[in-house]
């Protein structure tokens, strides 16, 4: 189980990863100030899922 949770850690990170290059690179171009917030507020409703998985995975671990 702390394998799954795991996984689904990691692929969560690198969906947060890409986030934040997306609101990066909308920056630089002088993007919306709209979807830099809309980003944002994605990478850290994705970090915190990551958090989350985090330490479900340290629970089952434990275990």
């Amino acid at each position: 189980m702390a394998t799954v949770f795991n996984i689904l850690a990691i692929l969560v990170m690198v969906a947060v990863a890409i986030v934040l290059v997306r609101g990066l690179i909308n920056m630089m171009r002088g993007g919306s100030g709209v979807t830099s917030n809309k980003l944002m507020q994605a990478r850290v409703m994705l970090q915190a899922v990551a958090l989350v998985l985090i330490l479900l995975a340290v629970y089952f671990t434990r275990k």
